[in-house]
Parts: C-alpha cells; structure tokens; sequence
C-alpha cells in the first residue's frame, strides 16, 4: 500500500509569492514550536488567521529547512599517527553537535593515516565551514577535504 502523503508533487516556491494565510500558518507553526504560544489558539489569534485556515494548510506548507531532516557530510582527513589523534579529532567533531555515523581508518604507513568519517550535521552548533577551519587549526590535521553531502 502506497503512502498517498509521500506519493504527491512538492514544489519549492518563493516566499513573496505565497498567499498570505500560507505565511501566516507558517508563522503559527513557527510560534507553536518555539514556545511563544500557549495554544493554536493564542497563534493564530496573535497573527490573525482563522482557525480554519491554519488547519487546511497546517499539513501542506513547512518551511524549506524542516523538508531536509537529515544534513550528511563525509570528510576525509590526512593525519599523522600519534597516539590519542583520533580521539581529540571525534572530540571536536562531537562538541560541534556532529553525530559520528561511520569511520573507516587506513593502517597508518610512514607516520600518516587516512580517516574518513560520515557525519549527520542535523544538530551542528555551526556552520560546516567553521567545524572544517576548526578541524584544520589541529596540530595533527595534515588535510581535510569534503567527499560529498547530501540529505
């Protein structure tokens, strides 16, 4: 049996465009997950919209970040094989907000390993270039490169 919800076209469109009760739902939708509103109620009163309204678009309108749920980076990185390198580089990875999902690492061969991770970047606390510059800045980083990105 086919999912109908998943079944039907999406399209992205420009904000400026959308009628004005499709923005006005998305700021219900907004107010709603923020906390700055009690209840449907209390949000579609303080941007005055109907309750109907909001219910018939309320399952059809979501802002553009919330359509990707999950941001997946790989990155590969030269290090040099020192003891403990591994573990201070999954640190900065895992205080940046970055969920490790896969690691493969080379046997290290004339003092250098390569290490390729598979990240899930949903809850990263950055930007993905400033994770990359910190990554960088480590004494034992010799190269970082991205491989690929997706959803």
């Amino acid at each position: 049996m086919k999912n109908e919800k998943f079944d039907k076209k999406f399209y992205l469109i420009r904000e400026d465009v959308l009628p004005e009760a499709m923005k006005k739902t998305l700021d219900v939708k907004e107010m709603l997950e923020r906390g700055k509103a009690e209840s449907i109620w209390d949000a579609v009163q303080q941007v005055d919209l109907s309750r109907s309204a909001y219910y018939k678009y309320r399952d059809t309108v979501f802002p553009f970040s919330t359509i990707v749920k999950e941001r997946l980076v790989t990155l590969f990185f030269h290090l040099e094989d020192r003891s403990g390198t591994l573990s201070k580089l999954l640190s900065v990875v895992a205080s940046s907000g970055c969920n490790v999902l896969t690691i493969h690492q080379t046997i290290p061969l004339q003092g250098r390993a390569n290490v390729t991770l598979s990240l899930n970047t949903t809850e990263i606390s950055t930007d993905i270039d400033e994770l990359l510059s910190e990554l960088r800045k480590l004494e034992f980083v010799e190269k970082v490169e991205v491989l690929g990105t997706g959803a």
